[in-house]
């Protein structure tokens, strides 16, 4: 019985360890501006919040929903209207970085710059 209570114990922390992971591949997000450009040169500016909600534009369209990490994955639910051609939700690859960082993300370019831009 001790054993099997363990074994439950261990993986309750493991999977709170994997959730903590995922929170933490985001937190240089919050409160700060994502900057996203498409391979067509369509930008779109992301701001995350802590509770898992964002807010953004891309052009005139107002851009709102929630986010979640999904293993390796960011995936963004649109509660507005997501932006054309582009399905909903939208999931693509995640990982931490700093602020002043650029990298590319599926496929997407990101810029992460300091505060709400």
């Amino acid at each position: 019985m001790r054993i099997l209570l363990g074994a439950v114990a261990a993986l309750a922390l493991s999977a709170t360890a994997v959730l903590a992971a995922g929170e933490d591949v985001m937190a240089s997000r919050i409160g700060n501006t994502t900057i996203t450009t498409d391979a067509s040169g369509m930008s779109s500016r992301i701001y995350y919040e802590a509770d898992h909600s964002f807010t953004g534009v891309q052009g005139d369209l107002q851009l709102a929903g929630t986010w979640a990490v999904k293993g390796s994955q960011v995936c963004l639910t649109f509660t507005s209207e997501a932006p054309p051609g582009y399905p909903n939700p939208i999931c693509t690859p995640v990982a931490a970085h700093n602020v002043g960082d650029s990298w590319t993300s599926g496929p997407f370019t990101v810029q992460l710059v300091a505060g709400r831009q």
